[in-house]
């Protein structure tokens, strides 16, 4: 039995109700998040720059053999760190599951410990986005104030540094300008369906989107 194989659909905990349809299912990419989340790059700057401040100290105690032999060390050091980010980042990739219906979006995130957020239209307020020059992007999301998403919770699937409040995010998602319009035409239907409405009570009911599963 694979992991997921609890799940009817793919990246959600049920099947959808009568009447809700799936528009889209997505992930991250493995190598967007590795350099946009874990900054391989700049570590790997970190380190070269490192060796090289280093080499000059080496060179004046014990000449070329020093240096070489330091040089390993670091390169050693530094393959290690990005290796470890690296594979987090494959990981994080491999187990998410970015799901936009006609009613929500659904996000099956975790590497150890997988959970299903679950985010009603009924409480997004507004969805942004954010395109990089190589088409992927993210695409954050502000909910109603009645959500209290965690930031903690949803990491790194949240925008950086935006504590009050907390906005989760669909993140490193390949061609984002297409998937940004089809949650805005979602998200728009649903608005002029006149469900927001019925559902609103409901939703500031709960105390947060969130359900782990």
């Amino acid at each position: 039995m694979k992991e997921y194989d609890f799940e009817p659909i793919r990246g959600l905990p049920e099947q959808l109700p009568p009447g809700e349809e799936l528009l889209w299912q997505g992930a991250p990419r493995w190598n967007v998040l590795a350099r946009r989340v874990f900054h391989v790059r700049k570590i790997a700057v970190y380190f070269l720059l490192l060796a090289v401040l280093l080499a000059f100290g080496w060179a004046d105690q014990g000449g070329v053999a020093a240096v070489v032999q330091g040089t390993l060390w670091i390169a050693m050091l530094a393959a290690l760190a990005i290796g470890a980010l690296v594979l987090l980042a494959w990981g994080m990739a491999r187990t998410t599951v970015y799901t936009i219906t006609s009613r929500r979006v659904v996000m099956r995130i975790g590497v150890a410990l997988p959970m299903m957020m679950n985010l009603p239209f009924a409480q997004i307020r507004t969805a942004d986005l954010r395109r990089y020059a190589d088409g992927c992007g993210d695409i954050p999301l502000l909910l109603a104030e009645s959500a209290r998403p965690s930031y903690v919770l949803f990491w790194p699937h949240v925008r950086p540094w935006t504590f009050s409040p907390p906005r989760p995010m669909l993140r490193a998602i390949p061609d984002v300008d297409r998937v940004a319009g089809i949650l805005a035409d979602a998200l728009k239907a649903f608005a002029e369906s006149g469900e927001e409405q019925d559902s609103a009570s409901d939703s500031e009911a709960e105390s947060s989107p969130a359900a782990a599963s």
